[in-house]
């Protein structure tokens, strides 16, 4: 008789774990999902709200930040396996505000000392995030084009873009690049602009073009770019640090939520909402290598492709801060090249900053979610994400 997936013993470690951090008030709530080999726990512990008694919901509607960002690459290569897109075409077609690209002669220095970009950005570029712009590691306003970037509206940052996205897109490609295609990778910007290609592409909106080929497909019925008015008791409030008092303040509550509206900009990067059900039942399709209950989204291969290292040695060493010790970057999703602290090596998937953590482990067919509704303090990864991903890899039978 086979062994059970997973040590019931290490299941109730692993929840006690987890609610401690409620009990002493890191946050007031938090959902997880671990699955393996078919059997999956889903835990639902603490409150919606500090000052409230709502409870907890397996159903709850967390703002998924980053854990975004494989969603769109899904999407694009959705369109790469569709014959309208190639890895390696030039984006200037579908994009020309980002056409003739020029390069800062200095990372640091002024905007207009430039030269020609030495190729075209390419779709494979803002999978990879290595088009030449993003988020600048210094702190904000240290250099010409982080000034830049913020006067007009185009920096990476906690805060959502007001701007439709030709706008967006038009005033981000009135700024050079920082260094040429393919020779840094440098967060976030990418993700965005890929959101905007998804939908000139596939002549639908961002949302409409997921929810036909990946939302609908994989019943991800609560997943969107807004929530409804029947959905938004479900929506937690979210948190941030009140570095004043050391407790919490409110970063977004559901009366205001910026989440009530669809937003002018879809961010391919940050922008969707969605349960631990569905973003389980996504990530069942990728630890099955695209298929699905007998159909199927992607091809094994370019999920394969998906969680290969796609950076040099020396742009993984140059971006540890967000990618830690061990990890790199594929196609829209952080993959672990060796063992790190949390994963095997080949361990794929992402964390937000709205304090989500959702990887695949595929050598052990084990998948891990965790939403909470605590902003991230910084890219290091919160004490709650230590302790889940420490106790998960404690609890399975190899």
């Amino acid at each position: 008789m086979s062994k059970p997936a997973w040590s019931s013993e290490g299941l109730e470690q692993l929840k006690a774990a987890v609610a401690a951090h409620v009990e002493r008030g890191a946050l007031p709530g938090v959902v997880y999902a671990v699955s393996r080999k078919g059997e999956t726990h889903v835990e639902a512990i603490g409150k919606m709200e500090v000052a409230g008694d709502h409870p907890m919901t397996r159903d709850a509607i967390f703002r998924l930040a980053s854990l975004t960002k494989p969603v769109a690459a899904v999407a694009a290569l959705i369109l790469v396996e569709q014959g309208r897109l190639n890895l390696d075409d030039p984006v200037d077609r579908w994009l020309p505000e980002l056409a003739e690209r020029r390069v800062l002669l200095h990372p640091d220095g002024a905007l207009d000392q430039t030269v020609p970009a030495k190729r075209p950005i390419t779709v494979r570029d803002l999978l990879t995030l290595k088009l030449g712009i993003g988020l600048v590691m210094r702190p904000p306003g240290s250099t010409p084009i982080q000034r830049a970037m913020e006067e007009v509206g185009v920096a990476p940052g906690p805060h959502y873009t007001v701007l439709p996205p030709d706008e967006w897109l038009k005033r981000l490609g009135s700024l050079p690049l920082i260094h040429h295609p393919g020779d840094e990778w440098m967060y976030e910007t990418g993700s965005e602009i890929l959101g905007i290609l998804i939908a000139r592409v596939s002549g639908h909106s961002l949302e409409e073009f997921m929810r036909e080929q990946i939302f609908d497909p994989l019943r991800m019925k609560d997943t969107s770019f807004s929530v409804s008015p029947e959905q938004v008791h479900r929506l937690p409030t979210s948190y941030m640090t009140d570095w004043e008092s050391g407790g919490l303040a409110i970063h977004d509550e559901p009366s205001s939520s910026r989440w009530l509206v669809p937003s002018i900009f879809s961010s391919g990067a940050s922008g969707l909402v969605s349960t631990i059900d569905d973003y389980l039942a996504f990530y069942y399709m990728l630890m099955n290598k695209g298929a699905f209950e007998g159909g199927r989204i992607l091809s094994a291969s370019s999920v394969e492709m998906m969680a290969s290292d796609q950076l040099t040695l020396p742009q993984r060493l140059a971006n540890q801060f967000i990618l830690n010790e061990g990890g790199s970057w594929g196609l829209g999703v952080g993959i672990a090249v060796e063992r790190t602290r949390w994963f095997e090596k080949g361990s794929f998937g992402w964390n937000g900053g709205t304090g989500t953590s959702a990887y695949i482990d595929p050598e052990n067919e084990l998948i891990g979610i965790l939403l909470t509704q605590r902003m991230m303090d910084s890219a290091e990864p919160p004490p709650i994400f230590d302790n889940f991903w420490t106790n998960v890899h404690k609890v399975f039978h190899k």
